[in-house]
């Protein structure tokens, strides 16, 4: 189950996503403002971020700049901010993404699939295999496929 923290100053707004989200098997935590989203992110650290530029406290840039410098987690964007200099400054900072509210939820949850899968390391190294040989495409010494192991 993919952990998403929501960080957003409108009580309403978050209880929806956090009813929503978990109604789609989300585990969801909840943040009202910058500093705190910054400490439950360093605690708990979350699979990915949505996150409102308007918070009380520390301007939404400044949270994504701040996850950025320890962590690769998906962030997206999610605020009523509609200028482009906005959006350029939130992705500039290291938001992989930008929904402008209103917004559809469909749209807002397609998002976040597509980040997640973005986001996903495999665990295994990657290595194609065929019958004839297999492939480390992580190798750094650049050598010559080695023989598939047979059984």
């Amino acid at each position: 189950m993919d952990t998403v923290l929501v960080v957003d100053d409108e009580a309403p707004l978050r209880r929806a996503l956090r009813v929503n989200l978990r109604a789609r098997g989300y585990d969801v935590q909840t943040a009202a403002d910058g500093r705190t989203a910054l400490e439950v992110a360093a605690k708990r650290q979350p699979d990915l971020v949505i996150v409102d530029l308007g918070l009380p406290d520390i301007d939404g840039v400044e949270v994504v700049r701040g996850l950025r410098g320890w962590t690769s987690v998906p962030i997206i964007v999610l605020s009523a901010r509609t200028e482009q200099s906005d959006k350029v400054s939130a992705l500039d900072a290291g938001a992989d993404d930008y929904v402008t509210k209103p917004f559809g939820m469909d749209e807002l949850l397609a998002r976040m699939r597509a980040a997640l899968r973005r986001g996903t390391v495999a665990d295994e190294r990657p290595v194609i295999t065929t019958a004839d040989f297999s492939i480390d495409l992580a190798r750094e010494n650049g050598s010559s496929p080695r023989p598939a192991r047979s059984g």
